[in-house]
């Protein structure tokens, strides 16, 4: 009886020092069961609180800071040009409306995903479109409608840049100009917390925006500044003989990175603070057209996940491409419907 009694009172102060624990913010670890037990969780599961602590074992707790209440999310479509001002062909061969489609889809479920694990967050997704015909349109409407998630489609009407963009180019890089050129001005009356702008041929995986959610938190907290997270892990930004350093997100590494292609997440405080130089890229094309974003990357972080969150599909030998060590066709089939 003794054994019994002895074992009760160590039960039940066990309890009463996990209940004080949670009362005080104090996270513990059970090494033994591999749990937490004011978690009520395994050391397996994702024990980091959005908005609230980041926790990656065994490096402990980090409080967050900069916390997400809102994030946009502007994908701009564009299903009547393969690759801008070029003849190649993407990988899997297939006409552009697919790509649009299949990057779509995957975008939402990534939402979906995001958004049901984290309840405090508001998800709004607008798709920006130029040139697409009318059954496509249709298309990624009925994607959009059958979401379930908050969304706007905006039909772009390139008569209305005529005015603002420099004369001389391709109706291709015009229209590219032009599109971007609304994602920003979306982005600057936008009330977000933070902007996701996104090119019509990403495909993403399930657990993106989860992680980015989680990466943008901590990181930003870390730096105690605004940044910016790529989705993919570019070919080539290993092309470069260049330093970096590399960050542990929940599940991901992240590696600070100097350029960026046009997909990408950062806070509305850099797009307003950089909004001047972020235009140039809507009205005059200098090669490269991302400089002024890599300008931005000089003074805030810019990270790149490894392995890849999401994959460009351009064609097979751009290394502005095919992430390495992704199953991309999975991935592709994953999202025909």
């Amino acid at each position: 009886m003794k054994k019994i009694n002895n074992t009760r009172k160590t039960n039940f102060l066990k309890k009463l020092f996990i209940k004080l624990c949670r009362l005080f913010g104090f996270e513990i670890i059970d090494q033994s069961n591999f749990c937490s037990p004011t978690l009520n969780k395994d050391l397996n599961e994702t024990l980091s609180i959005q908005g609230k602590k980041s926790i990656t074992i065994p490096l402990g707790q980090i409080d967050i800071k900069n916390k997400i209440n809102k994030l946009k999310i502007i994908l701009r479509s564009c299903t009547s040009e393969l690759i801008m001002d070029q003849n190649k062909r993407r990988i899997f061969d297939k006409e552009k409306n697919e790509y649009t489609f299949r990057a779509l889809r995957s975008l939402i479920k990534s939402i979906k995903k995001a958004s049901s694990k984290f309840k405090n967050i508001r998800f709004d997704l607008v798709v920006a479109d130029t040139n697409s015909p009318k059954e496509d349109i249709d298309e990624i409407q009925k994607i959009l409608n059958q979401s379930n998630l908050e969304n706007k489609f905006i039909s772009i009407n390139l008569d209305d840049f005529k005015n603002k963009i420099k004369p001389g180019y391709s109706k291709a890089k015009f229209s590219n100009m032009a599109s971007f050129y609304t994602s920003l001005m979306i982005a600057k009356k936008e009330s977000a917390d933070v902007i996701y702008f996104v090119e019509d041929d990403y495909l993403h995986s399930e657990d993106a925006i989860t992680e980015m959610v989680f990466a943008y938190e901590k990181f930003s907290t870390i730096f105690s500044k605004d940044l910016v997270l790529l989705p993919s892990d570019y070919p080539y930004l290993y092309a470069k003989d260049e330093e970096t350093k590399v960050y542990l997100g929940e599940r991901y590494h992240w590696r600070l990175v100097s350029e960026s292609l046009v997909t990408f997440m950062t806070s509305k405080r850099i797009i307003e603070n950089n909004f001047n130089n972020l235009e140039k890229m809507a009205i005059e094309w200098i090669d490269p057209w991302e400089t002024p974003l890599h300008n931005i990357y000089n003074t805030n972080p810019c990270l790149s996940p490894i392995p890849s969150l999401a994959v460009h599909c351009a064609n097979i030998n751009s290394i502005f491409g095919v992430s390495p060590f992704i199953d991309l066709k999975k991935l592709w089939e994953k999202n025909k419907d």
